[in-house]
């Protein structure tokens, strides 16, 4: 990687919301949390990522997804243990899993990739069998924060019991984390004590969702739906 597209990147190491690591601007306390997520909590415990996901990181985050490109993997991994030092703490690190049919389409899963190379760095366990996507999804993108929600309930399964564990998610993009709580449902059903998450790169433009309340919808600002999560 050229010295000045590093230089340029935008690392999310910053404080953020102390649940979905969105950037917060002049954040004082490491317990802040974000609009949306005391509105409506997430599934999971913490999730981070490396990167904003924006016209420079792009490139990176599709040359891997669908250019195969694998060069970058040390790299990357450096990035997510900087962004999520949690990653230690994890029992087992998990990829976010394809549905068979697209995993033979495309021939392999690039959160595998990150997930293997994260777990390399850290000295952590990777388990890439633990997480089954039983339902093939459409694609997330040009869905609502909502739609995302529902296109991905109850898509995952669990392999094995994990009672007590701490579990690490992996992937290469978070959108709207949509595709993480669904996971993290799954693995809080098998017993799982926590539920981390960290992504090479999340989108951090603002856009309007939906939050539900008893007995209305209110609009929050968070992470635009702009690619797969």
């Amino acid at each position: 990687m050229e010295y000045d597209l590093w230089r340029a990147l935008d690392f999310l190491y910053a404080p953020g919301c102390n649940r979905c690591g969105m950037p917060i601007v002049e954040a004082t306390s490491p317990d802040i949390q974000c609009p949306a997520c005391i509105a409506d909590p997430p599934v999971y415990n913490r999730a981070r990522a490396a990167l904003a996901y924006d016209d420079l990181s792009k490139p990176l985050v599709l040359n891997l997804k669908h250019g195969a490109r694998k060069d970058g993997l040390r790299a990357y991994a450096s990035w997510m243990l900087e962004a999520a030092p949690f990653v230690l703490e994890a029992d087992q690190i998990v990829p976010i899993p394809l549905h068979w049919t697209r995993l033979w389409q495309r021939g392999y899963n690039q959160a595998a990739w990150l997930a293997s190379s994260l777990a390399a760095r850290s000295g952590g366990r990777y388990q890439p069998m633990l997480l089954h996507r039983h339902r093939r999804t459409p694609s997330q993108n040009g869905l609502s924060a909502g739609g995302r929600k529902r296109n991905v309930a109850g898509a995952f399964k669990v392999t094995e019991r994990l009672d007590g564990q701490a579990i690490l998610l992996v992937d290469d993009v978070m959108t709207t984390g949509a595709t993480f709580n669904a996971c993290a449902a799954a693995l809080r059903k098998a017993g799982a004590a926590l539920v981390d998450c960290v992504a090479l790169a999340r989108v951090v433009r603002p856009t309007a969702i939906e939050v539900p309340t008893p007995r209305l919808s209110r609009q929050l600002s968070i992470g635009a739906g702009v690619v797969d999560d």
